[in-house]
């Protein structure tokens, strides 16, 4: 007994020593039912205290970098969105055969309809993240988690207005013949490369599924997130290459960048004393030796 009241204030000191910002830490669990085996089990959960922050914020490096992030990303939309119309004669230079064959069914596309279906999805999305205000766990973090979504949209944005400004790539319509002279003309019809309306569609729904999941580890409605989340996602893209204004790649690589963008920025900002019972101490002895036992679990 005075072995195991000692590893209890031991734990707890060292607990203390190693916690981030001095955040409040308890050991939740003390399991005593292997007491037959002689052993005991000392389970450390911070993450089901509610007094522990699930996220934390480096004001020094997250406010300069989404602060600049988010300024690339406004003046990346005003130079994208402002390029010159191309001639007639460049669009009519343009050839499917010049498409490489993993792109080149999306020439073909065109529908209006679909477009606008699109945008909804898009526009849509963007504010759907204020859902988790109904959650009051999250609630109370409420100006967190707004701004970590905040840098999660500006990187998305960087990475969509930078590659649309470098790359030029034309829109799957630009080679289709059916579609109006003046929509091919068009400036923004250079803005193919990457897919911006399922990377920011992503980012925004996959952000919500992350962030839920991290408050509610052991909740089973995270898997209905996430499945929500991957088939928004996957309707945009769709409804974008049926409308002719990307190509497969782009929509990949968009999808790739939102999906990466709303899952990592939370995952990287979470409090590393958050290992949902990963960490076990567990001393014993076996009438021969004694000692304590670690682990981890990944």
């Amino acid at each position: 007994m005075k072995y195991l009241i000692g590893l209890f204030f031991c734990t707890i000191i060292t607990i203390q020593a190693f916690n981030q910002d001095s955040a409040p830490v308890t050991i939740l669990k003390k399991d005593t039912s292997v007491i037959k085996d002689s052993s005991v089990v000392i389970s450390i959960n911070p993450g089901m205290n509610e007094d522990l922050e699930i996220y934390k914020l480096k004001p020094a490096i997250d406010i300069p970098l989404t602060g600049a992030f988010t300024g690339l990303s406004l003046l990346g939309f005003s130079k994208i969105y402002s390029k010159e119309r191309s001639t007639e004669a460049e669009i009519l230079s343009l050839k499917k055969s010049d498409i490489n064959s993993f792109d080149r069914s999306a020439a073909d596309n065109y529908s209006e309809k679909a477009t606008k279906q699109s945008d909804m999805l898009f526009y849509g999305s963007m504010p759907l993240p204020l859902v988790l205000l109904l959650d009051k766990d999250i609630r109370k973090d409420a100006a967190k988690i707004g701004f970590l979504y905040l840098e999660a949209l500006s990187i998305t944005g960087v990475f969509y207005t930078g590659s649309n400004y470098f790359a030029n790539r034309y829109r799957p319509l630009a080679y289709n013949p059916e579609v109006p002279m003046d929509e091919r003309r068009s400036g923004s019809s250079t803005n193919s490369f990457i897919g911006g309306h399922p990377a920011l569609v992503a980012t925004s729904v996959f952000f919500i599924a992350k962030v839920y999941s991290d408050y509610h580890p052991e909740s089973n409605f995270k898997w209905v997130l996430y499945t929500a989340a991957s088939a928004s996602t996957f309707a945009t893209a769709y409804l974008r290459y049926k409308g002719g204004k990307h190509f497969p790649s782009d929509l990949i690589t968009g999808v790739a960048i939102g999906t990466l963008s709303g899952i990592l920025v939370p995952q990287f900002h979470k409090n590393k004393l958050i290992n949902n019972e990963r960490v076990k101490l567990a001393p014993f002895h076996n009438g021969m030796s004694s000692g304590l036992s670690f682990s981890y679990r990944l």
